[in-house]
């Protein structure tokens, strides 16, 4: 019997050899930049401060840090407690547009009742 194949099969063609090697473009002095990932750091984050007057009562400054910071009524008497005591509490830690709206809210309200409670926001440091 005679097989149908006349010829043996070819191997595949191999591409030609580039004429000039990477290495040798700019006489050897390439330079390769390599991908690094950015590390972003977290933002600055900053607390909220209510500072103690003699003026403003401290059932509204309970229901202030309630209403504005989201705390239950022991939390807030706790953090009423210390801005007496020591003159100043954080009422909340709060990235920097946060903080600034929390401040302008507190001073509003307290403005609209009659009260003089100052409220800052400081930035923490790490």
């Amino acid at each position: 019997m005679n097989s149908m194949v006349t010829k043996s099969p070819r191997s595949p063609a191999h591409p030609p050899a580039p004429a000039v090697r990477p290495d040798d473009v700019n006489g050897g002095d390439s330079v390769v930049l390599e991908r690094r990932p950015q590390k972003t750091k977290p933002p600055q984050m900053y607390q909220v401060v209510l500072l103690n007057d003699d003026y403003t009562p401290m059932e509204f400054v309970v229901v202030v840090i309630q209403e504005f910071f989201n705390k239950d009524r022991e939390t807030a008497t706790q953090i009423m407690l210390k801005i007496h005591l020591d003159g100043k509490g954080v009422c909340g830690v709060f990235s920097k547009d946060v903080a600034a709206t929390k401040v302008d809210q507190v001073t509003e309200a307290a403005r609209k009742n009659g009260h003089p409670l100052q409220c800052v926001s400081e930035p923490i440091e790490l």
